[in-house]
């Protein structure tokens, strides 16, 4: 293991941008399957690199569903939560805002009050007994329409089921053929019962769709945003107005938004000035984790251990922790920078 290396998986470090069950371990998603037999999901974890190599962007969608019928129970929801939880403290990630689709499992059965009540239960222990602590956002599966929109605003707006750990509210699934701003109406009920306004935008769609996420949407983060460098006027925008960008290297390869990882558009990104965070995503079907996106990023943008720092205090301030929160994160980050012996 290199310095830059090391100093990364050391590092405290919080995640904007990273899914539920795409961060499915192969251990688990092999149980899991192996659990559910009419699955097409293999149960050999050393099968699932095959399964995860995606085409493109559609091919992702199709086998990312193919793992999300595999969480049936609240039991399911419970063990995956809570095992995402130990993988992030593994790779010293103190903070975490998980992406959930809810309608993607109450349509499938499971009651909504007991799925509230597994996410939370992990969420709880994993504070407790890792120190990691998470908090949901919960996205609408844009391919699924009006009717997901709907439910997955009641799931987030109502008092009887809104989680404790509920923050966010946002946008997934295919962007192409579903325009950003259908979903308006979604977003201003969530804004207005207090959530904020984290939609992916500008992944495998142009600029376009990001100034809809912004203008419609009220957008205060874009997930990816990868087409915004092709807009000179969005890029001082998100800059002016510390806009952050949900970056996402690995997974824009997997998916073929980028074709060369060297042709990532992250150094423009951070050369514009704007607020760049570093994510996952979906690590384990892009064969990555979120330390080796920080070591990707640091390639890419040519940093040393101080500057990837900086990098994870990008999305200590772009989180919506507490201010005090973002104190204590960003002051260990400092004080375990300043103790590197290589610094």
């Amino acid at each position: 293991m290199t310095d830059l290396h090391a100093f990364i998986a050391g590092l405290p470090k919080a995640e904007l941008h990273v899914h539920h069950v795409g961060s499915a371990s192969p251990r688990i998603v092999s149980e899991l399957a192996a659990r559910h037999a009419d699955s097409k999901v293999p149960t050999d974890p050393e099968a699932l690199a095959d399964y995860f190599t995606f085409t493109d962007f559609a091919h992702f969608i199709e086998v990312y569903l193919s793992v999300v019928d595999l969480i049936r129970t609240p039991e399911d929801v419970r063990l995956l939560t809570y095992e995402i939880a130990r993988d992030m403290a593994r790779q010293n990630i103190r903070y975490a805002e998980l992406t959930i689709t809810p309608f993607s499992s109450t349509r499938r059965g499971i009651d909504e009050r007991a799925f509230m009540d597994a996410i939370e239960d992990a969420r709880k222990s994993a504070e407790r007994e890792l120190g990691t602590v998470l908090r949901w956002c919960f996205d609408i599966p844009g391919e699924a329409g009006s009717e997901a929109a709907a439910e997955t605003t009641r799931l987030a707006t109502s008092d009887r089921l809104r989680p404790e750990g509920l923050i966010s509210f946002g946008l997934g699934g295919p962007e192409i053929g579903v325009p950003r701003p259908q979903f308006k109406p979604f977003f201003d009920q969530a804004i207005a019962a207090g959530l904020h306004s984290v939609p992916h935008s500008g992944e495998s769609t142009g600029p376009q769709s990001i100034w809809d996420a912004l203008n419609d949407l009220r957008a205060e983060r874009i997930g990816h945003g990868t087409s915004a460098t092709q807009d000179r006027n969005l890029l001082k925008h998100l800059a002016d107005h510390r806009i952050a960008l949900e970056v996402c290297p690995t997974s824009n390869l997997a998916t073929r938004v980028v074709t060369d990882i060297e042709l990532h558009p992250i150094k423009e990104m951070v050369e514009a000035g704007v607020l760049v965070t570093i994510n996952s995503d979906d690590p384990p079907m892009f064969g990555s984790d979120l330390n080796n996106e920080y070591a990707v990023a640091a390639r890419l943008l040519q940093l040393d251990e101080r500057g990837v720092a900086d990098l994870a205090k990008n999305a200590v301030e772009a989180s919506f922790l507490d201010s005090a929160g973002k104190a204590k994160l960003a002051a260990e980050i400092d004080e375990y920078t300043a103790k590197w012996p290589a610094s």
